[in-house]
């Protein structure tokens, strides 16, 4: 199988040095694994060109007593104390949330909030089977309505779940982040606000002069942590470029990727927002090292039935840029 056939959403790929094999995780579609349900599944390949067909690590319908069994959005795995952590996004859109307070927009958008969270799950090997350590409950604070979660440990060694926290429950969709325990199967403390979808002034500059517009809300998705070698450190995350108001009423928006940087080159920031990296409704980007060191970026295009982009990418101080589009690797479009 190669990238241009293959659904992927929301991708993660662990480059794992032991077998040298790339493992590309994304969310289950029985289409291609041959499995059903909610879940994640993974394809590997030794060169980035030619991938097996993937393999499910793991189903919402195999952990007993689960909180939600929907979505199984953005899963990542990470390598931890010998262990493999599973993080994917689950939701119950049968039991409603409490309404938020009114916050600086108000209320405009009538939508009804429902449990949504990153659960954590472990497994002795990158191929599962994944077991959810808490079925009770989403990683984060079950009452805040958020995604994506994904690892950064900070250089004391203390870990902690970076997430998005939904502009539906916001309107100003923020980037937050709550400590781990050190065996990563629960939390510690308090979340910790990082920035708002809002901080990007860029939001919006696209809006012809006289188009009506409306920017609420703000869009955050996809955080990614990346500490570049001279020290500094970055967050790769993902929201709409605008909102703009069509003629029939309708709110259309260019998904883009995007990244910030810590001026203190710590999680708690301040955060400086940088100009999109690639647009073309494209997102959900993380970045990974080859074998041979390069550094490389995938993310989804187009944001409905999603296929795998690869660009290679530089680092210069705290500046990330584009090198250019793996066309070879991913067949183009």
């Amino acid at each position: 199988m190669r990238l241009p056939g293959m659904p992927l959403h929301d991708p993660f790929v662990v480059a794992d040095e032991a077998t040298r094999v790339y493992h590309l995780y994304t969310s289950n579609d029985p289409s291609v694994s041959g499995v059903d349900g909610v879940g994640t599944m993974v394809y590997r390949s030794r060169d980035l060109l030619d991938w097996e067909r993937p393999v499910v690590v793991f189903r919402t319908a195999d952990q007993e007593g689960l909180w939600a069994t929907d979505g199984g959005w953005a899963p990542e795995v990470h390598p931890w104390q010998g262990r493999y952590y599973l993080f994917t996004t689950l939701h119950d859109q049968d039991e409603p949330l409490p309404a938020p307070p009114p916050g600086k927009w108000g209320t405009p958008f009538p939508t009804r909030t429902h449990p949504r969270g990153t659960v954590t799950a472990v497994s002795d090997s990158p191929l599962g089977p994944f077991t959810v350590v808490d079925t009770a409950r989403p990683t984060p604070p079950a009452h805040l309505m958020t995604l994506d979660g994904t690892l950064y440990v900070d250089p004391s060694g203390q870990p902690w779940m970076v997430y998005a926290h939904e502009w539906l429950q916001t309107i100003d969709g923020t980037m937050e982040a709550i400590r781990l325990a050190p065996d990563l199967t629960g939390t510690i403390g308090d979340p910790v606000f990082l920035f708002k979808g809002s901080d990007a002034s860029w939001l919006g500059e696209g809006i012809p002069a006289g188009v009506p517009h409306q920017l609420p809300p703000y869009v955050t998705d996809g955080p990614q942590l990346h500490r570049t070698p001279d020290g500094s450190l970055l967050m790769l995350w993902s929201t709409y470029e605008k909102n703009v108001v069509g003629e029939d009423g309708t709110l259309t928006g260019g998904y883009v990727q995007t990244y910030a940087v810590s001026d203190s080159g710590d999680l708690h920031g301040p955060w400086r927002q940088r100009r999109p990296l690639v647009r073309e409704d494209s997102g959900h980007g993380m970045l990974f090292r080859t074998f041979d060191d390069r550094l490389m970026m995938i993310l989804h295009r187009p944001f409905e039935n999603a296929r795998g982009k690869l660009y290679e990418m530089e680092l210069i101080g705290d500046e990330l840029r584009v090198l250019r589009r793996r066309a070879d690797l991913d067949g183009g479009g």
